[in-house]
């Protein structure tokens, strides 16, 4: 396959940001989005709408988006055995706007915000934007997979979980959830949990709601965008089950925050209650290329195969690879540094696409030279 033959033959059909962002013949594979087509499902629903009624939804004046909510709950019980309550779900239009939103009703500037670090770079972002100082919860390399070293929490206001972890994909055991939990109570934390991989996780890891165990201090964050490849669509819930947080969100005026819009309620519910059967085929695939990336990265690389989501952290051992790989190899990979302390001589690359792209992509890094 040849350069040119790959970037044209996507390019044809992907005209988001992923590739738009790319230079001519270069492959992409750092934002967080798919290669693949959506789920039958959900096409099927966004026809039913766009050839039905796009007015107002009949949910438009219940604050929980009333299918949305129902289908989060119902979600949540099936495949987690969690049955939260639709009465405490709020809708958003992503995760980003629900975390600026939380932090605003429930922090002030100068609160710090525990966050496990490397970390998904655009919270770092929001903290700073915000002048939330951030307190790392940092990782360390444990075998095949990480630990986080936890510091001491005092003076802490938030706690902010992203389960399963982005960028390293690791999988919080119930433990490690316990311990955290205790560290919430001992030191009067809210705690934000960022569970949109929550379906990106491969057996025989599972994913735990941190809300069935310390709910009275939890705002669960999540949304179809990952694992259904939507984010487009920007719908997003946060169910609020910390009573101080649900008041003081719904205090605010009750549109200053947008909601999503009647498309994005569509695509996340037809995605939640009808795409498992696609989401299973294609976390198929995904598990596939995570062990085939193990099998194909050069010696000096060291990767630990992520325990969920379709991203891997690969270390170079020294900083500055990801401009190195795009400028030699063509492949555009997102820069470690950018998601904080622990980052810095690492890149992120983002395997959810076809095997005969990933292995065009590791073929252009293997034969590198660096």
């Amino acid at each position: 396959m040849s350069d040119a033959f790959v970037g044209a033959n996507l390019k044809s059909t992907n005209d988001g940001l992923k590739w738009a962002k790319a230079g001519p013949d270069v492959i992409p594979a750092w934002v967080a989005d798919m290669d693949l087509p959506t789920a039958p499902a959900v096409i099927e629903a966004l026809h039913r709408r766009a050839a039905g009624d796009l007015g107002y939804p009949s949910w438009l004046e219940q604050p929980t988006g009333g299918p949305l909510a129902e289908a989060f709950a119902g979600r949540m019980a099936a495949r987690y055995g969690w049955s939260p309550d639709p009465a405490l779900v709020r809708p958003f239009s992503d995760i980003n706007q629900a975390l600026q939103v939380l932090l605003h009703v429930w922090t002030e500037p100068g609160d710090t915000v525990a966050v496990h670090t490397p970390a998904y770079h655009p919270f770092l972002g929001t903290l700073e934007s915000m002048r939330r100082p951030l307190r790392p919860i940092q990782a360390r390399p444990d075998g095949d997979s990480w630990r986080f070293e936890v510091p001491d929490l005092a003076g802490c206001k938030v706690l902010l979980l992203v389960n399963p972890h982005n960028p390293t994909g690791r999988v919080f055991t119930r433990e490690e959830l316990a311990e955290l939990a205790e560290l919430a109570e001992r030191h009067d934390l809210m705690v934000i949990a960022d569970e949109i991989h929550a379906d990106l996780v491969y057996g025989p890891e599972r994913h735990i709601p941190f809300a069935t165990i310390l709910p009275a201090r939890t705002v669960t964050l999540t949304s179809a965008t990952k694992a259904f490849n939507l984010g487009g669509i920007r719908c997003s819930v946060a169910h609020v089950s910390a009573p101080g947080v649900l008041k003081a969100l719904d205090a605010q005026p009750p549109f200053l925050f947008g909601s999503p819009s009647v498309l994005g309620v569509e695509a996340t519910v037809a995605a939640w209650r009808h795409g498992d059967a696609w989401l299973d085929e294609t976390r198929a695939l995904l598990d596939r290329n995570r062990r085939t990336i193990a099998a194909r990265l050069p010696e000096e690389v060291t990767y630990r195969i992520p325990q969920a989501t379709y991203l891997a952290w690969l270390d170079y051992g020294r900083t500055g690879m990801a401009e190195v790989l795009e400028e030699k190899a063509k492949v555009l990979l997102s820069d470690g540094a950018a998601f904080g302390p622990g980052g810095e001589t690492y890149v992120r690359l983002n395997f959810a696409t076809t095997e005969p792209v990933l292995d065009e992509l590791l073929r252009r890094i293997a034969k590198t030279e660096l």
